[in-house]
Protein backbone atom coordinates (compact mmCIF):
# COMPACT_ATOMS: atom_id res chain seq x y z
CA UNK A 1 0.00 0.00 0.00
CA UNK A 2 2.83 2.32 0.66
CA UNK A 3 5.55 2.94 -2.13
CA UNK A 4 6.84 5.63 -4.24
CA UNK A 5 5.23 8.93 -3.69
CA UNK A 6 2.37 7.95 -1.47
CA UNK A 7 1.38 7.94 2.21
CA UNK A 8 -0.51 5.06 3.66
CA UNK A 9 -2.95 6.50 6.86
CA UNK A 10 -5.30 4.11 8.67
CA UNK A 11 -8.79 5.08 10.49
CA UNK A 12 -10.28 3.26 12.97
CA UNK A 13 -12.51 3.83 16.11
CA UNK A 14 -14.61 2.78 18.54
CA UNK A 15 -13.01 -0.92 19.85
CA UNK A 16 -15.25 -1.21 22.86
CA UNK A 17 -12.02 -4.18 24.26
CA UNK A 18 -11.93 -3.53 27.96
CA UNK A 19 -13.40 -6.28 29.97
CA UNK A 20 -15.83 -5.65 32.81
CA UNK A 21 -16.79 -8.10 36.03
CA UNK A 22 -20.35 -9.23 36.36
CA UNK A 23 -23.06 -6.38 37.33
CA UNK A 24 -23.25 -7.34 41.02
CA UNK A 25 -19.54 -8.87 41.40
CA UNK A 26 -18.02 -4.94 41.63
CA UNK A 27 -20.25 -2.28 41.85
CA UNK A 28 -18.69 0.36 39.46
CA UNK A 29 -17.49 3.81 41.83
CA UNK A 30 -17.15 7.41 41.05
CA UNK A 31 -15.87 10.55 42.33
CA UNK A 32 -20.04 11.50 43.06
CA UNK A 33 -23.30 10.06 43.18
CA UNK A 34 -24.04 11.62 39.59
CA UNK A 35 -20.77 9.71 38.48
CA UNK A 36 -21.88 6.18 40.06
CA UNK A 37 -25.30 6.07 38.60
CA UNK A 38 -23.79 6.90 34.75
CA UNK A 39 -21.09 4.03 35.22
CA UNK A 40 -23.88 1.50 36.69
CA UNK A 41 -25.95 2.21 33.94
CA UNK A 42 -23.08 1.93 31.21
CA UNK A 43 -22.60 -1.15 33.09
CA UNK A 44 -26.08 -2.68 32.23
CA UNK A 45 -25.90 -1.77 28.78
CA UNK A 46 -23.05 -3.59 28.28
CA UNK A 47 -24.11 -7.04 30.21
CA UNK A 48 -27.66 -6.98 29.02
CA UNK A 49 -26.48 -6.18 25.08
CA UNK A 50 -23.19 -4.71 24.00
CA UNK A 51 -20.95 -7.81 24.80
CA UNK A 52 -22.84 -9.35 22.43
CA UNK A 53 -22.18 -7.34 19.99
CA UNK A 54 -18.08 -5.76 20.67
CA UNK A 55 -16.07 -9.17 20.15
CA UNK A 56 -12.62 -9.23 20.92
CA UNK A 57 -11.53 -11.80 18.52
CA UNK A 58 -13.12 -9.04 15.77
CA UNK A 59 -10.88 -6.89 16.67
CA UNK A 60 -8.11 -9.00 16.48
CA UNK A 61 -8.86 -9.46 12.98
CA UNK A 62 -9.06 -6.24 12.02
CA UNK A 63 -6.09 -4.88 13.97
CA UNK A 64 -4.23 -7.56 12.30
CA UNK A 65 -4.88 -6.27 8.82
CA UNK A 66 -3.41 -2.75 9.98
CA UNK A 67 -0.94 -3.88 11.00
CA UNK A 68 0.55 -6.05 8.16
CA UNK A 69 -0.09 -2.57 5.63
CA UNK A 70 2.07 -0.59 7.84
CA UNK A 71 0.97 2.36 7.39
CA UNK A 72 2.97 5.72 8.05
CA UNK A 73 -0.01 7.01 10.64
CA UNK A 74 -2.63 4.82 12.20
CA UNK A 75 -5.72 7.03 13.96
CA UNK A 76 -8.30 5.84 16.35
CA UNK A 77 -11.08 8.06 17.65
CA UNK A 78 -11.98 7.12 21.03
CA UNK A 79 -13.88 4.82 22.93
CA UNK A 80 -11.29 2.13 24.20
CA UNK A 81 -13.08 1.40 27.41
CA UNK A 82 -17.44 1.17 28.26
CA UNK A 83 -17.58 3.03 31.82
CA UNK A 84 -14.39 5.16 32.24
CA UNK A 85 -12.54 2.91 35.05
CA UNK A 86 -8.86 3.04 36.01
CA UNK A 87 -8.62 -0.50 35.57
CA UNK A 88 -10.31 -0.16 31.31
CA UNK A 89 -7.62 2.33 30.92
CA UNK A 90 -4.69 0.03 31.90
CA UNK A 91 -6.23 -2.61 30.06
CA UNK A 92 -6.08 -0.80 27.24
CA UNK A 93 -3.05 0.89 27.67
CA UNK A 94 -1.53 -2.50 27.16
CA UNK A 95 -3.63 -3.22 24.12
CA UNK A 96 -2.34 -0.12 22.30
CA UNK A 97 1.26 -0.99 22.82
CA UNK A 98 0.50 -4.46 21.21
CA UNK A 99 -0.99 -2.46 18.22
CA UNK A 100 1.97 0.21 17.74
CA UNK A 101 4.28 2.50 19.18
CA UNK A 102 3.26 6.06 20.01
CA UNK A 103 4.80 7.32 17.20
CA UNK A 104 2.64 5.76 14.94
CA UNK A 105 -0.69 5.25 16.29
CA UNK A 106 -2.41 8.86 17.10
CA UNK A 107 -5.23 8.88 19.89
CA UNK A 108 -8.38 10.79 20.90
CA UNK A 109 -10.83 10.13 23.52
CA UNK A 110 -13.95 9.25 23.32
CA UNK A 111 -17.35 9.78 25.24
CA UNK A 112 -16.95 6.40 27.45
CA UNK A 113 -13.18 7.23 28.10
CA UNK A 114 -14.70 10.44 29.88
CA UNK A 115 -17.42 8.81 32.05
CA UNK A 116 -16.86 10.51 35.05
CA UNK A 117 -14.35 13.52 35.92
CA UNK A 118 -11.48 11.11 36.73
CA UNK A 119 -11.56 9.78 33.48
CA UNK A 120 -9.92 12.61 32.51
CA UNK A 121 -7.23 11.97 35.20
CA UNK A 122 -7.05 8.21 33.94
CA UNK A 123 -6.62 8.99 30.16
CA UNK A 124 -3.21 10.97 30.79
CA UNK A 125 -1.90 8.65 33.11
CA UNK A 126 -1.79 5.34 31.09
CA UNK A 127 -2.58 6.89 27.22
CA UNK A 128 -0.68 10.34 27.73
CA UNK A 129 1.92 9.38 25.01
CA UNK A 130 -0.49 8.44 22.43
CA UNK A 131 -2.62 11.19 22.89
CA UNK A 132 0.13 13.83 22.29
CA UNK A 133 1.29 15.80 19.12
CA UNK A 134 4.72 15.61 17.29
CA UNK A 135 5.79 18.35 20.70
CA UNK A 136 5.08 16.28 23.19
CA UNK A 137 2.49 18.98 25.04
CA UNK A 138 -0.67 17.84 26.39
CA UNK A 139 -2.90 20.56 24.37
CA UNK A 140 -5.11 19.99 21.87
CA UNK A 141 -5.38 20.62 19.29
CA UNK A 142 -2.19 18.22 18.76
CA UNK A 143 -0.33 18.20 15.91
CA UNK A 144 1.21 14.88 14.06
CA UNK A 145 3.05 15.70 11.14
CA UNK A 146 4.13 12.76 8.42
CA UNK A 147 5.64 12.58 4.53
CA UNK A 148 3.41 16.12 4.07
CA UNK A 149 0.54 15.11 5.58
CA UNK A 150 -0.56 17.30 9.26
CA UNK A 151 -2.40 14.79 11.72
CA UNK A 152 -4.93 17.55 13.38
CA UNK A 153 -6.48 15.70 16.92
CA UNK A 154 -9.44 17.23 18.98
CA UNK A 155 -10.69 16.56 21.57
CA UNK A 156 -14.13 16.40 21.86
CA UNK A 157 -14.84 14.03 25.06
CA UNK A 158 -16.50 15.67 28.05
CA UNK A 159 -18.44 14.52 31.06
CA UNK A 160 -21.74 14.43 30.35
CA UNK A 161 -25.33 13.46 33.02
CA UNK A 162 -26.44 10.11 32.78
CA UNK A 163 -28.07 8.90 29.77
CA UNK A 164 -26.28 11.40 27.63
CA UNK A 165 -23.03 11.11 25.31
CA UNK A 166 -22.96 14.22 23.77
CA UNK A 167 -19.37 15.77 23.09
CA UNK A 168 -17.75 19.69 22.69
CA UNK A 169 -15.06 21.15 21.50
CA UNK A 170 -15.04 24.10 23.30
CA UNK A 171 -13.87 28.02 21.62
CA UNK A 172 -10.60 27.64 22.69
CA UNK A 173 -9.97 24.40 20.56
CA UNK A 174 -11.64 25.56 17.64
CA UNK A 175 -9.89 29.08 17.90
CA UNK A 176 -6.26 27.26 17.74
CA UNK A 177 -7.34 24.91 15.30
CA UNK A 178 -8.56 27.25 12.90
CA UNK A 179 -4.62 29.05 13.47
CA UNK A 180 -3.30 25.18 13.12
CA UNK A 181 -5.12 24.81 9.58
CA UNK A 182 -4.06 28.16 8.41
CA UNK A 183 -0.62 27.21 9.15
CA UNK A 184 -0.60 24.25 7.27
CA UNK A 185 -1.91 25.25 4.32
CA UNK A 186 1.02 27.68 4.27
CA UNK A 187 3.68 24.74 4.64
CA UNK A 188 1.45 23.11 1.56
CA UNK A 189 0.54 20.05 3.94
CA UNK A 190 -2.64 18.08 3.61
CA UNK A 191 -4.68 18.50 6.54
CA UNK A 192 -6.41 15.76 8.09
CA UNK A 193 -8.55 16.14 11.06
CA UNK A 194 -9.74 13.24 13.32
CA UNK A 195 -11.99 13.63 16.28
CA UNK A 196 -14.48 11.43 18.09
CA UNK A 197 -18.12 12.98 17.69
CA UNK A 198 -19.53 13.84 14.80
CA UNK A 199 -18.54 17.83 13.55
CA UNK A 200 -21.53 18.25 11.17
CA UNK A 201 -24.82 19.19 12.88
CA UNK A 202 -27.69 17.17 12.38
CA UNK A 203 -26.55 13.77 11.61
CA UNK A 204 -26.42 12.07 15.35
CA UNK A 205 -29.54 11.74 17.39
CA UNK A 206 -29.58 14.61 19.83
CA UNK A 207 -28.33 13.02 23.24
CA UNK A 208 -25.41 11.86 21.48
CA UNK A 209 -24.57 15.01 19.23
CA UNK A 210 -21.74 17.42 19.04
CA UNK A 211 -23.28 20.21 21.52
CA UNK A 212 -21.17 23.19 19.11
CA UNK A 213 -20.85 20.90 15.79
CA UNK A 214 -22.30 24.19 13.88
CA UNK A 215 -19.12 26.57 14.98
CA UNK A 216 -16.90 23.78 14.44
CA UNK A 217 -17.86 23.13 10.53
CA UNK A 218 -18.03 26.89 10.56
CA UNK A 219 -14.08 26.60 11.44
CA UNK A 220 -12.88 24.00 9.04
CA UNK A 221 -15.34 25.67 6.33
CA UNK A 222 -13.08 29.20 6.50
CA UNK A 223 -10.09 27.48 7.31
CA UNK A 224 -10.04 25.06 5.00
CA UNK A 225 -9.04 21.10 4.94
CA UNK A 226 -8.71 18.32 3.27
CA UNK A 227 -10.42 15.05 5.24
CA UNK A 228 -12.07 14.80 8.89
CA UNK A 229 -12.27 11.52 10.29
CA UNK A 230 -14.72 10.31 13.49
CA UNK A 231 -16.26 7.41 14.96
CA UNK A 232 -18.70 7.66 17.64
CA UNK A 233 -22.13 6.88 15.57
CA UNK A 234 -21.01 2.78 15.07
CA UNK A 235 -21.50 3.31 11.47
CA UNK A 236 -19.78 4.28 8.37
CA UNK A 237 -21.03 7.24 6.42
CA UNK A 238 -19.52 10.16 3.99
CA UNK A 239 -20.04 13.79 3.68
CA UNK A 240 -18.44 16.34 1.93
CA UNK A 241 -18.07 19.99 2.87
CA UNK A 242 -17.22 22.92 1.32
CA UNK A 243 -14.58 25.12 2.25
CA UNK A 244 -12.57 28.20 1.28
CA UNK A 245 -9.77 26.08 0.05
CA UNK A 246 -12.14 23.28 -1.93
CA UNK A 247 -14.16 20.08 -1.39
CA UNK A 248 -13.56 18.40 2.56
CA UNK A 249 -14.06 14.69 3.00
CA UNK A 250 -15.70 14.31 6.48
CA UNK A 251 -15.54 10.18 6.71
CA UNK A 252 -17.24 8.34 9.72
CA UNK A 253 -15.49 4.77 10.86
CA UNK A 254 -18.22 1.98 12.34
CA UNK A 255 -17.05 0.19 15.75
CA UNK A 256 -13.88 -2.14 15.13
CA UNK A 257 -15.28 -4.59 16.70
CA UNK A 258 -18.72 -5.09 15.62
CA UNK A 259 -20.58 -8.01 14.64
CA UNK A 260 -22.71 -6.32 12.72
CA UNK A 261 -25.80 -8.16 14.69
CA UNK A 262 -29.59 -6.07 14.43
CA UNK A 263 -28.75 -4.53 11.14
CA UNK A 264 -25.71 -2.37 12.26
CA UNK A 265 -22.73 -1.73 10.42
CA UNK A 266 -19.98 -4.36 10.87
CA UNK A 267 -16.21 -3.78 12.28
CA UNK A 268 -14.79 -2.32 9.78
CA UNK A 269 -12.12 0.60 9.20
CA UNK A 270 -10.88 3.17 6.45
CA UNK A 271 -7.25 2.61 4.80
CA UNK A 272 -5.97 6.16 2.90
CA UNK A 273 -3.36 5.88 0.57
CA UNK A 274 -2.39 9.72 -1.23
CA UNK A 275 -0.16 10.03 -3.54
CA UNK A 276 0.38 12.97 -6.64
CA UNK A 277 -0.82 12.38 -10.19
CA UNK A 278 1.17 12.64 -13.16
CA UNK A 279 -1.34 15.90 -14.33
CA UNK A 280 -0.27 17.54 -11.26
CA UNK A 281 -3.17 16.78 -8.96
CA UNK A 282 -3.50 14.45 -5.73
CA UNK A 283 -5.20 11.81 -5.00
CA UNK A 284 -6.94 10.45 -2.11
CA UNK A 285 -7.85 7.05 -2.90
CA UNK A 286 -10.15 5.35 0.24
CA UNK A 287 -9.82 1.23 0.84
CA UNK A 288 -12.93 0.37 3.78
CA UNK A 289 -11.84 -3.27 5.03
CA UNK A 290 -14.38 -5.31 6.92
CA UNK A 291 -15.22 -8.03 8.45
CA UNK A 292 -16.36 -10.72 6.20
CA UNK A 293 -19.76 -12.64 6.39
CA UNK A 294 -17.72 -15.61 8.33
CA UNK A 295 -16.84 -13.83 10.64
CA UNK A 296 -13.09 -14.97 10.27
CA UNK A 297 -11.44 -12.76 7.52
CA UNK A 298 -10.84 -9.29 6.98
CA UNK A 299 -12.08 -8.10 3.12
CA UNK A 300 -12.31 -5.13 0.97
CA UNK A 301 -15.76 -3.89 1.41
CA UNK A 302 -15.53 -0.94 -1.11
CA UNK A 303 -12.84 1.43 -2.84
CA UNK A 304 -13.32 4.90 -4.13
CA UNK A 305 -10.74 7.57 -4.71
CA UNK A 306 -10.75 11.61 -4.98
CA UNK A 307 -9.12 14.69 -6.59
CA UNK A 308 -7.46 17.74 -4.82
CA UNK A 309 -5.51 20.37 -6.32
CA UNK A 310 -1.80 20.04 -5.25
CA UNK A 311 -1.22 21.71 -2.24
CA UNK A 312 1.40 24.43 -2.21
CA UNK A 313 2.75 26.99 0.29
CA UNK A 314 0.90 30.29 0.51
CA UNK A 315 2.10 32.93 -1.11
CA UNK A 316 4.52 35.21 1.31
CA UNK A 317 2.83 38.48 1.46
CA UNK A 318 5.90 40.73 2.66
CA UNK A 319 8.53 39.28 0.28
CA UNK A 320 11.00 41.62 1.69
Amino acid sequence: MTGGDEVAFVHFSDPHLTALPPLWGQVPSGPDPENRMKRRLSHLSWQRKRRFEHRHEVLALLVAHIRQASPAQILLTGDLTHIGQEDEFREAAQWLRSVASPRDLALVPGNHDATASDSRRFQREHWADYLRGDDGSDSWPSLRVRQGVAFIGLDSAVVTPPLLAAGRVGDSQRQRLGQLLEDCRAQGLFRVVYLHHCPLPGLEKWRKRLVDAGQLRDTLTQAGVELVLHGHGHRYHQHDLQTATGTARVIAAPSASARGLHGKDVAACNAFSLGNTADGARELRLTRWGLNAGENAVEVIEETSWRYPLTTPAPDPDPQ
